[in-house]
Order: C-alpha cells, then structure tokens, then sequence
C-alpha cells in the first residue's frame, strides 16, 4: 500500500468519527456524578455574594463594542417564533390574544389584552435564574425564603431576588451560530441525539471561529426543519440538545448563554432522575440563562448566504420584576 492511499484511509477515518459525533445517544451520568458538576460549574461567589446577574457579568463593554463592529451588511433576522395560539401537547397553555376596539375622546383606537404562559416547548423565551433551583437552592446559594415577602409556596409574594428585571440593560454581545447540520452535511439532528464540546470543537475547526468569553451560542439542531418533512413526533419524550457534560466546557470558555431551537437539554437526558440537568447546571450552578425554542431556520440561510457565524446578538427581556424569565424577540444582526 502506498503512503498515499494510507493518506486517503486516515482521512476517511477521521472524516468518518468527526460524522458520528453529532449521532450519539447520551451517556448515562448518576446523581452523584452529577452532583460533583453542579459543584465545578458553580460560580457561587464569583462576582460577589449579592450577584444576581449570573453569567451576564461576562459581558463588558469590549464584548458589545466588538459586537458592534460585527455589524457591516444592515442584516437583521428574527430568532423567535410567532407566538403560538393552538391548544397541543406541547402548547398546553396557548397564548390568548383578545383584540378590542373603541372610540376615546373622539378618537378611533384599538388595543389588545395577551395572556401567556411561555415557559415549555412551544414559545420563544428567555429563561431566567428563578427558572430552576437544585436542592433548595438557586444561583448564587440564594433560597427561596431569603426572596420572597412570604415563606409559603405559590402564595401571593414577590420574589426581591434574582427577577429577570436584572437584564433590564439588555443582552448585547456577539453572537454564534453552531449550525450542527450544517456542521456535518445533514437535514437536521435526528431525535434524542446529543451534542457535545466535541461537536463544538469540531465546529471551530470548520468555522475558524473561537468560543469564547461573552458569547451567546445558539445551537441549531434542525427541529423545526425535521417537523416540515416529517411532522409532530413526541417531543417531550424524545429530542435533539446538548447533553449535560457541555456545561463544564461552556464554563472553561466564559461562554455568557446558550440558547437552542429545542429546549437545549437532550431528551431523555440519561441523568439519573432527571429530564432537564442542563437546565439546572447553567441556571442554578453558573448563573446563565437560557433561549429555549428559538426559530432559528432564518438565521441559518443567512448565515449560509453570507457565510458569516458571527453576529451582533441583541435582546431586551420584559422587565417583570421578580420574573423568572421572559417571552423574547431575539435579534441577530450581519
């Protein structure tokens, strides 16, 4: 065998195993080897015992001046979907929109009254760090009786820590796009697959693009694309995401959020007792919030039609004080 065919097998090979990654099942984590990385992802103390802005604290004044230059084609796109009014499995609470008209001092006018209930899987959100706590504790070793006016659950109290309101300055920095069918020439991510900082690194490589301090990272699985071809599956039960172990590498590169087109966890997680441990380890543990259910097909063509991973990524949470999250409109600007 020549050194050039033996050249072509190991490229095959390494073309192969860097194809298969994206195609893996979660491996199984126990309760207590989950608990040692909620204990190294934790960044309790870190900006101070007081801190309620989590990971948003690694997002300075260069994260969003450099964002800015980032901005060279006047390129706007959406990552949100239209809010969703049809009663489904995963739309339990549909968003009710009520349209009312009048005449006001001699004037024709008409205003709206919304109900939402946006936490799930079917509405483009943000979710905050009152979203989850991990055995009795929220960011920061907060409690939940230390914020609320009254110790008793889900009795009338506002929560005086942690409210999404924080984020009233908004989340201006540069933003990625982790396109994983691009990635590895595929339609999407087929359910229940899971992707890992190998895949991210693999991403690296191909983009020349580096991870790192203030990012957002929005990961496109290709849900929504894999509904138009082949319509409803049971989400809740089987899903494309990010397994658990991406929290300690999202920790080492500073990443600031990570938002996906699902709910970013994996399902079924394959962590012992638990659906969403991704979810807990980044809002719990770190600090970070999280964009669930973005629609991000839009900002995939652009992204493929410019060939630019990198954006200005801009959103403005409502300012719901004691709110553990909020509906969003992300904004990615070319």
């Amino acid at each position: 065998m020549s050194i050039k065919q033996i050249f072509i097998i190991h490229i095959l090979i390494f073309s192969v195993s860097v194809l298969v990654h994206a195609e893996e099942k979660p491996r199984h984590v126990k309760t207590q080897e989950f608990d040692e990385m909620m204990k190294e992802v934790s960044n309790k103390g870190r900006w101070g015992s007081d801190d309620e802005m989590g990971t948003m604290n690694l997002i300075d004044k260069t994260c969003r001046v450099d964002a800015a230059r980032l901005v060279t084609e006047g390129v706007s796109v959406s990552l949100a979907l239209d809010l969703n009014t049809v009663l489904s499995e995963l739309n339990t609470i549909p968003f009710k929109h009520r349209r009312f008209s009048d005449v006001w001092k001699g004037h024709e006018v008409a205003g709206d009254e919304l109900v939402l209930s946006y936490h799930g899987f079917s509405h483009s959100h943000i979710d905050g760090l009152l979203h989850f706590a991990y055995k009795g504790e929220y960011y920061n070793g907060f409690k939940y009786q230390d914020m609320v006016s009254t110790n008793e659950r889900n009795a009338p109290g506002e929560f005086t820590k942690l409210g999404i309101q924080n984020y009233h300055a908004g989340i201006v920095t540069r933003g990625l796009l982790v396109d994983i069918p691009w990635l590895y020439e595929k339609p999407y991510m087929e359910p229940g697959m899971a992707v890992t900082s190998k895949d991210l690194e693999a991403w690296e490589k191909k983009t020349g693009i580096t991870i790192g301090k203030g990012d957002i990272l929005l990961i496109r699985t290709g849900r929504w694309e894999r509904f138009l071809k082949k319509g409803p599956w049971n989400f809740l039960a089987v899903a494309a995401g990010c397994h658990c172990e991406l929290a300690l590498w999202l920790k080492k590169r500073d990443v600031a959020a990570l938002g996906s087109d699902g709910v970013n966890d994996v399902m079924p997680s394959n962590v012992e007792g638990m659906v969403n441990p991704l979810h807990t380890l980044l809002i719990a543990g770190m600090g970070m919030p999280l964009f669930d259910n973005l629609n991000l097909e839009d900002l995939s063509k652009t992204a493929r039609d410019l060939q630019r991973w990198e954006f200005m990524f801009n959103c403005h949470p409502l300012r719901i004080v004691g709110g553990t999250g909020s509906p969003a409109n992300p904004i990615a600007i070319f």
